[in-house]
């Protein structure tokens, strides 16, 4: 028997479990509140430069899941693409991560790779055995000169708190590479759609069974329509936060057009807290295979969310944890619901883990249902 379920976001879950369902044989209905798909992935080619631009900022796919790289394949073409960053320091343009070519110019030295990881632990602190902090994490991995230039100031303006504050799992591996390796990504599979990701997530919701109506907010009172939601909303946002709201950071986005090329790169970091935006992207660069005389750039600022801005990392801290388990408490007492993505499970998700979880949300669900079995409120629990 078919059945009649709602998708409350139009982003890559909403898109990805409405797909499975219908192709089930399912109605499946899918409302946003924003007027396009794609949720924060969404690209828009600039009408006068001709430049593909991620709107909410860049978004660049990279995973070892070969299943989730096949399937945005079948909707889209992914072209070759490596993410270089680089970033301004002390007057010198450095590459990240940090690589043994970072290395070597930050200390004008021409170190292999024995050498540099020699030099580095010299430069560690030794002392701290269990690092709690982010500040403790990188000191005891990269000493203090490169925790000045690459991570300290650059981090205090991402999370809007000294590094003191943030946890060591911020940094959670050795966030440097002794060779000379300026791939940002270790992943596999990486790429870029070749007409963006909103072309990929319109070919997805592509199906007879799926009705999208954008310009559409969610009320709870909808829900009762239907035999089950899928809700990639806030998770607070469903109890239009009753008990307080989750925190966020937010960017502020500042646009701009050159004629040429800006910077010669996509992304270029500013680690010095005295410059006020942590990043400027250069978007033609997100597609080398394209040629364009104009260019199309962002400065990027990151702050606190407000009740009107859109959430895009959340913090997580210890005054969030508490709310955050309040919260989950009362969703696993819900029937007819389940929680997904980075809204919904409250954790900074990367576009392949969306998608990986938005397909074993589908399968477990449609295999609970099959069953007569309860579905779980979180296909991943936020704590």
């Amino acid at each position: 028997m078919a059945g009649n379920y709602l998708m409350v976001g139009a982003g890559l879950s909403g898109a990805v479990i409405g797909r499975h369902l219908a192709g089930l044989g399912h109605r499946v209905t899918i409302v946003d509140a924003r007027n396009h798909v794609a949720g924060n992935c969404h690209c828009e080619r600039d009408p006068d430069t001709g430049v593909m631009v991620h709107i909410y900022g860049p978004h660049i796919f990279h995973t070892d899941d070969a299943e989730v790289w096949d399937y945005v394949n079948a909707y889209e073409t992914f072209m070759p693409y490596k993410n270089r960053v680089k970033t301004i320091s002390q007057g010198q343009v450095f590459s990240l991560p940090v690589n043994l070519h970072t290395i070597n110019q930050f200390f004008h030295a021409t170190m292999g790779p024995a050498e540099a990881k020699a030099f580095l632990e010299a430069k560690a602190d030794t002392t701290i055995t269990d690092p709690r902090t982010f500040e403790d994490q990188a000191l005891r991995f990269v000493g203090p000169e490169l925790y000045e230039a690459f991570f300290k100031g650059y981090t205090q303006k991402q999370w809007g708190v000294h590094p003191t504050q943030l946890p060591a799992s911020i940094l959670k591996r050795l966030p440097v590479r002794f060779n000379y390796d300026d791939n940002y990504f270790f992943h596999k599979f990486q790429g870029m759609p070749q007409n963006g990701y909103t072309a990929m997530v319109e070919r997805i919701l592509d199906h007879p069974g799926i009705t999208v109506h954008l310009n559409t907010r969610f009320t709870r009172d909808q829900a009762g329509v239907y035999d089950h939601v899928f809700y990639s909303g806030p998770l607070d946002g469903w109890y239009d936060y009753d008990i307080g709201r989750l925190g966020y950071r937010t960017l502020d986005f500042e646009r701009f057009t050159y004629h040429g090329d800006y910077q010669g790169c996509a992304v270029m970091n500013y680690g010095e807290v005295e410059v006020p935006w942590t990043r400027i992207t250069e978007h033609k660069h997100f597609s080398p295979w394209e040629s364009h005389e104009g260019s199309v750039l962002y400065r990027e600022v990151s702050r606190l969310c407000g009740p009107e801005d859109i959430p895009y990392y959340p913090i997580r801290l210890m005054e969030e944890q508490e709310l955050l388990k309040a919260y989950v408490t009362r969703a696993e007492a819900e029937t007819g619901v389940t929680f997904v993505g980075r809204l919904g499970t409250y954790r900074y998700l990367d576009m392949d883990v969306t998608i990986r979880e938005a397909l074993n949300t589908a399968r477990t669900f449609v295999d609970h249902t099959a069953k007569g079995a309860p579905v779980p409120a979180f296909a991943v629990r936020p704590i």
